[in-house]
């Protein structure tokens, strides 16, 4: 996608977590993030804009540590989240696109890295505050989300992330799974093995294991945020199970 695609759909998705987060309160659980409340979301979410923010402003060139999270409540602290919201959408927007900066997955650019990792950092955060908002009840995300920008969120999960030497999605013998959209023609065939994970964006040969259905299903069951029940699982479900087990990205 294009950066200044990503930087929308960045604004739009920190506008709705921000909404989600204002009728879910403070003191709400988040189901999606188990021990966190609402506060706790817009604190790290907060946080994690500020810190991206510092990168394309300050121009750092190597790793960064983030400034830590506030002590606020209530009103206090959605207004916090709301204004670093906007000032990372302002950096991104005024950005040159050869901002030279520090970055940690592939990229065309530090400015295209920074634009489409918080777009989706922030549309799975904005996932959890509507989790807490559903209450524990069904949560239903497909219909707010692009087919487009949910594939291009599965595409930097599969292929950037535990493309890492610290993901720990691994198998003792060589397996194959395939995720599969069926509302856009994506689709990519991960290879599993000891050693970190191979992705191709292929639907060529045979499998262990296939997940499909519409990308805004996908997107966030993969990132564990909707149980594997609401995709189609075929082939050997033990494949699904070891990726829900196994593939969370952590913030340290």
């Amino acid at each position: 996608m294009e950066t200044v695609e990503l930087i929308k759909y960045l604004a739009e998705e920190g506008r709705l977590l921000a909404g989600a987060a204002e009728k879910a309160g403070p003191e709400a659980a988040v189901p999606t993030c188990p021990g966190w409340a609402v506060r706790d979301l817009l604190r790290h979410t907060g946080m994690v804009h500020r810190w991206a923010t510092a990168f394309v402003v300050e121009g750092h060139t190597a790793y960064h540590p983030d400034a830590g999270e506030p002590d606020l409540e209530g009103d206090e602290l959605l207004e916090w989240f709301r204004e670093g919201h906007g000032l990372l959408v302002a950096a991104l927007t005024d950005a040159p696109d050869d901002l030279h900066c520090w970055s940690f997955l592939p990229a065309p650019s530090p400015r295209a890295f920074w634009a489409r990792r918080q777009a989706h950092e922030t549309a799975m955060h904005r996932v959890d505050a509507e989790s807490a908002l559903a209450d524990g009840g069904p949560l239903s995300v497909s219909a707010a989300m692009s087919a487009r920008f949910a594939a291009d969120g599965i595409d930097e999960l599969l292929c950037a992330f535990h493309a890492r030497p610290k993901s720990r999605v691994r198998t003792d013998v060589p397996r194959t799974f395939r995720v599969r959209t069926t509302d856009t023609d994506d689709v990519w065939t991960v290879h599993l093995s000891p050693e970190p994970a191979r992705t191709e964006r292929t639907g060529e040969g045979p499998v262990d294991c296939e997940l499909s259905g519409p990308a805004g299903r996908l997107y966030p069951a993969l990132w564990n945020r909707l149980p594997l029940t609401d995709v189609t699982v075929t082939g050997d479900t033990g494949l699904a199970q070891l990726w829900r087990e196994n593939s969370a990205i952590t913030w340290s």
